[in-house]
């Protein structure tokens, strides 16, 4: 949904599965233009496991369970702090710098991810 404001109002995940299936819903393709890539997520402890995003030409095609042998990126990262990220109450910038998330891969993309998946 869009606000008044002109941004995009997110509605807060409970998990990592439920995030994953809303993912499309959260994707702006304006913001992934001549993004060509496959990122892995992979997620410890309660609700992790690994998941895929495929995004080609700028388009979001899907996401699958599992990991692939060559990511573009991989974010690696606690599942309950990945959500509160994923939700807003914890800054992917901060997180990083505190080692709370850690990204393997084209960390140029990593940064641009907030633009075309923007946090709750």
């Amino acid at each position: 949904m869009i606000t008044r404001t002109g941004e995009v109002d997110m509605a807060k995940v409970a998990n990592t599965a439920e995030y994953f299936d809303t993912l499309a819903d959260r994707f702006l393709p304006d913001q992934a233009a001549g993004v060509n890539a496959q990122i892995q997520y992979t997620l410890s402890g309660d609700g992790g496991g690994e998941w895929t995003i495929t995004i080609e030409d700028g388009q979001f095609k899907g996401v699958a369970t599992g990991g692939v042998e060559k990511p573009t990126l991989n974010v690696m990262m606690d599942a309950a702090k990945f959500i509160d990220m994923a939700n807003g109450d914890l800054d992917g910038r901060k997180a990083f710098l505190t080692r709370k998330l850690k990204v393997k891969g084209n960390i140029a993309l990593a940064q641009k991810m907030q633009k075309f998946f923007p946090q709750g």
